[in-house]
């Protein structure tokens, strides 16, 4: 028997032990598996989160536009307890003026369909605590002309109560999404007691 034929058998022993070996296998597999186990995980906390996070400013625009078309006249007061309830409907997830904005505005749709601001504001909170603001661009300016609102809710001599809130929700993990996503949603009620929802010392609803 020649060294060259020895030598290939040799060779072909050690492949076909090789080739039985299984006591590696596991922790190849393991490696293999773990990071798409890890991507499934946290990405279905964080889709979770963000559906949760999405009902919540959905259902936070119904209620502030709900709870000011419920009534006749509303002060700064008034429009800041409901941004404070606004901002309790978020919890358990943190409000704080860089991740949340509600804005409330009352709309006049005139004669001509043509929707007008009668008044506008804006409020941030922290904690308890609601800083309300009327100043453009964070609130509308009274008299601007929106044309943004649908055709079929533009029903003309008639006031709508606008509601507006943006949760800017950064994912937990942030390793695939580095930035914040704006969970938007918008709601429109009419006065339910009167023609209209007055702001403080306004006395007459607008005409026209």
């Amino acid at each position: 028997m020649t060294l060259s034929f020895k030598s290939g058998r040799r060779l072909f022993r050690s492949l076909a032990r090789f080739g039985r070996d299984t006591r590696g296998l596991a922790a190849v597999e393991f490696a293999f598996i773990v990071p798409l186990m890890l991507i499934l995980i946290f990405g279905t906390i964080e889709v979770a989160g963000g559906v949760a996070i999405d009902r919540k400013v959905t259902l936070t625009a119904r209620t502030l536009s709900d709870l000011v078309s419920r009534g006749t006249k509303v002060s700064d007061n008034d429009i800041k307890n409901f941004f404070g309830m606004g901002s309790a409907i978020m919890t358990p997830y943190a409000v704080t003026p860089q991740s949340m904005s509600q804005r409330l505005t009352a709309v006049y749709v005139d004669k001509n369909g043509v929707a007008k601001v009668t008044w506008s504001f804006s409020g941030s909170s922290t904690g308890n605590s609601v800083t309300l603001s009327s100043t453009y661009p964070s609130a509308y300016r009274v008299g601007d002309t929106i044309t943004t609102i649908p055709s079929a809710l533009l029903v003309p001599q008639t006031q709508l109560i606008w509601s507006e809130v943006t949760y800017n929700y950064r994912p937990v993990a942030g390793y695939f999404i580095r930035s914040s996503i704006a969970l938007k949603d918008q709601m429109f009620t009419r006065p339910r007691q009167s023609d209209c929802v007055l702001y403080s010392t306004a006395t007459a609803c607008p005409t026209g």
